[in-house]
């Protein structure tokens, strides 16, 4: 090595003063994931705030993307995106350590698209069938990367649960001008072969608090909450569960029948659609998906929140369930960012 070449950065964290090593150009979450620690993130492209954590000492910048999900009071508070940011020299974080996923092995499979559905005329499910003999450990609510030509991947969220071995599930909404899924509305074939990486983020179900679960989704936000569902369902969890889900129109619900049958196998569980654009006849609740929520939970101190969908929705929503009460451990999200292409090395 040149006496002159950038060294590797030491990052600690606090309170465990658990220490890891991050390279030249290489994101504090990159880092912290390819040395086995598992910090919170889920976009990795700056939007969605999941892996913020605070700069206790040191400096870092951002090379790849700006930390747009980080306000005025977060950069006044010392808070950083671990996912952009790159250390100048040794850094202290206060950040959060998540054990229930460190030990899911990351993986990089093939897979065989089994079917394709059109669940509306914007959204389409894709059944992926693995590898004989093979099979992808994940935690429900989790997501996947599918790799691209020249770098580039797309997030989807597994919307089957773990207990399905041979096949996994994804509801993709068409975007315009998105290669990907421009590609599977208007290309791709049953017996096609993707390849994709995971399982990705920590956004998941957790299933030692006795808290009440709260679940809010916008649109194909709803993918990994159905997983979750099924997955405390199948585990037996009978905690009470209410489900909101935000859509443009009634044909936008597009798993009505799926959640007739949730109610009819869970004792108490709660499901309420939101329409932003309501159809003529709608007589039910309309608006901010949120709004709706908050109107009928005056206090969030006692639940345990999930919550996935475009950006808009999880940064207005958490600004305000944190007012109302919710505790940062207790509130959990997944932000559906379509643009723009995570860079390769951000992602790493």
């Amino acid at each position: 090595m040149s006496a002159h070449a950038p060294k590797p950065a030491t990052v600690t964290l606090s309170p465990s003063h658990r220490a890891f090593d991050a390279q030249p150009d290489e994101t504090l979450l990159a880092a912290a994931l390819r040395q086995g620690v598992m910090l919170p993130y889920s976009c990795k492209n700056g939007t969605c705030a999941s892996c913020k954590c605070r700069l206790v000492e040191g400096r870092v910048r951002y090379p790849f993307n700006p930390p747009d999900a980080l306000g005025a009071d977060d950069v006044a508070d010392g808070q950083v995106l671990a996912c952009q940011a790159v250390a100048d020299g040794p850094v202290v974080l206060e950040a959060r350590e998540i054990e229930q996923v460190a030990d899911l092995p990351v993986r990089m499979m093939p897979a065989r698209v089994e079917s394709i559905e059109d669940l509306t005329p914007d959204v389409r499910r894709l059944r992926l069938k693995l590898p004989r003999g093979q099979r992808l450990q994940f935690l429900a609510g989790q997501y996947i990367d599918i790799l691209l030509p020249g770098g580039k991947r797309r997030a989807f969220s597994i919307a089957s649960t773990p207990a399905e071995t041979d096949f996994i599930e994804l509801h993709v909404k068409y975007v315009d001008g998105g290669g990907f899924t421009g590609h599977v509305f208007d290309g791709m074939q049953v017996g096609e072969i993707v390849r994709f990486e995971g399982p990705l983020g920590t956004f998941f179900v957790r299933l030692g608090s006795p808290r009440p679960i709260l679940m809010m989704g916008g649109g194909t936000g709803f993918a990994p909450l159905k997983a979750m569902i099924e997955d405390l369902l199948a585990a037996g969890d009978d905690r009470p569960i209410t489900l909101y889900w935000g859509v443009r129109t009634e044909a936008d619900l597009y798993a009505k029948a799926l959640i007739d049958e949730i109610a009819e196998r869970h004792h108490d569980f709660r499901f309420v659609p939101v329409l932003s654009e309501p159809d003529a006849g709608w007589d039910g609740r309309t608006g901010f998906v949120h709004e709706a929520l908050l109107a009928d939970h005056r206090n969030l101190t006692a639940y345990e929140i999930y919550m996935s969908g475009p950006p808009a929705m999880v940064h207005g929503a958490r600004t305000a369930f944190l007012e109302r009460g919710v505790s940062e451990d207790h509130l959990h999200y997944d932000s559906f960012d379509f643009a723009p292409d995570v860079p390769p090395q951000a992602g790493a």
